[in-house]
């Protein structure tokens, strides 16, 4: 059980955060000053942003599960990551710098319509409600775990309005700059918690561990198989990591609002690229740091499964650690660290999710009212998004794969077709706003169906059998197609079927 100095480090660290984020919001006189933070931030902090916003809780809790429950292997994603941002950094920056751009959507708006902006920013919407859904509920098992161990069993949806609501307060009242300046502080706080994490683990393993984990291949970082069954459904296979991964990056990086916001907010292009390329830096390390709590917990643990362990998820057993073998007060730094990941991203995702609403759907309305009155409206969106995630997080509970891979597949329903819409406007000038919607609309709907449709059996036979069920899948050793390469796949959707449509006019 945890002691009462964890708890009051965690309820000193929730108190502070709301008071650190309204402190941090300086003047707000427009909107601009709400979503872009005036474009006054320093690079270095819109990195630090970048990375506390992607990372969440799905990297605090579920890296570790995947390790745990495999290897490293996960790590060749960052590959793909790095090459993914300096393709971005290269092509996308440049066009999105050179105007008065406040979000991703806006350069669709001007290369092809008003139309495609909508309608790429309702996407946008509804793929960063259901990814930082996930990511929210994710936040909930820890807490959970907490409860359970002082012996209340508290539901998730009770823990997940409890956090939207302390995150809600300080996005309402800072706005960006609370964000940002909060992003800074809290990825120093759960970068610390498993670095402190990985010594006590470290000094309370007997000698030989490093040899044992060898030798039972957790500490596998590279995976290389070229035969064609394992690079399309191998997620952690070289080839689909780092090609599937990269693509997966240019679009999140490229396309989502929720991160081109903070590229959009730099004073300047090259402080745009730094922040960028530098995120993908701190990510790689980021990474290995978790894999490698993952790896020590598995030979902590012997080895045991999530059953044996009496917990229902892999998700569970880092936090499992954390209440039960942590030292006084610093399970409650570690879990103030995992509060941390979680509400850097729901704060960075309101205040996106409101500035693509109020920039790309409610343009025209926006533009009949003056600053203060836009302003009010930018926080009332704000507050309006958090009561809908919160309803949205409750959604997973009966998942049972490790929440961050979950969290990944799900942006890869749209992703392609985003990232596919943005290469059509830079690259075919002859393709135009209708047939673009069709490409974009052509994608969705054929990546549902392959997401849901396409499957591999044991004897390596492709079938198409759309949303079979558990025991379906278990008899028939059904594998779907690598998460990494849907969005390459939906990329390929959107170019090919809005080149050809542009072929047909004059």
């Amino acid at each position: 059980m945890l002691h009462t100095v964890d708890y009051l480090v965690i309820a000193v660290y929730l108190i502070g955060v709301v008071i650190f984020g309204i402190k941090s919001a300086g003047k707000q006189r427009s909107t601009k000053d709400y979503f872009l933070g005036s474009k006054e931030l320093p690079w270095w902090a819109i990195c630090f942003s970048i990375v506390a916003t992607e990372t969440s809780t799905l990297t605090v809790i579920g890296i570790p599960a995947v390790a745990y429950g495999g290897n490293m292997t996960f790590f060749q994603l960052t590959f793909g990551y790095l090459t993914g941002r300096i393709v971005v950094a290269a092509v996308f920056l440049p066009r999105y710098m050179r105007g008065e751009m406040q979000t991703a959507y806006s350069f669709l708006g001007e290369r092809f319509g008003p139309n495609m902006q909508r309608l790429s920013s309702v996407t946008f919407l509804a793929t960063r409600l259901l990814a930082d859904g996930v990511r929210l509920f994710a936040t909930a098992i820890p807490i959970r775990i907490i409860a359970l161990s002082a012996g209340y069993d508290i539901g998730y949806p009770i823990i997940i309005l409890g956090i939207g609501v302390l995150t809600a307060i300080y996005t309402y009242v800072g706005g960006f700059k609370a964000v940002v300046w909060m992003d800074v502080v809290q990825m120093t706080l759960y970068v610390s918690g498993a670095l402190l994490t990985i010594i006590l683990l470290s000094y309370s393993l007997p000698d030989g561990t490093f040899s044992s984990l060898i030798e039972a291949g957790k500490t596998k970082v590279f995976y290389v198989d070229f035969s064609m069954q394992a690079i399309l459904t191998q997620p952690y296979v070289l080839v689909t990591a780092v090609i599937g991964g990269g693509i997966f990056s240019m679009a999140s990086h490229g396309t989502d609002q929720l991160i081109v916001q903070r590229l959009l907010s730099c004073k300047s292009l090259g402080d745009a690229r730094k922040a960028l390329i530098g995120s993908s830096l701190f990510v790689m390390v980021q990474f290995a740091i978790f894999l490698v709590v993952g790896a020590l917990l598995w030979s902590f643990y012997s080895g045991a499964n999530v059953t044996e362990l009496g917990l229902s998820r892999m998700d569970e057993v880092f936090p499992k650690y954390i209440v039960e073998q942590l030292p006084i007060g610093v399970s409650g730094l570690v879990l103030a660290g995992i509060l941390a990941a979680a509400m850097s991203t729901l704060s960075s995702s309101l205040n996106a999710l409101a500035s693509s609403s109020m920039t790309d759907l409610f343009s025209k309305q926006v533009a009949r009212l003056d600053e203060a009155a836009a302003l009010r409206l930018s926080k009332l969106m704000t507050l309006g998004w958090a009561v809908v995630f919160v309803l949205f997080a409750t959604l997973f509970e009966n998942m049972q794969n490790p929440v961050v891979e979950l969290g990944l597949s799900i942006a890869s329903f749209t992703y392609g077709a985003l990232l596919g819409a943005f290469l059509l406007g830079l690259a075919f000038r002859r393709v135009q706003e209708k047939e673009a919607m069709i490409a974009f609309v052509c994608s969705v709907v054929l990546m549902v169906i392959i997401i849901f449709g396409v499957w591999t059996t044991a004897e390596g036979e492709w079938i198409f059998l759309f949303y079979p069920s558990a025991q379906i899948k278990a008899s028939l050793g059904l594998t779907s197609i690598a998460w990494p390469w849907f969005t390459a796949l939906g990329t390929l959707i959107t170019l090919g079927v809005g080149s050809l449509l542009s072929i047909l006019h004059k």
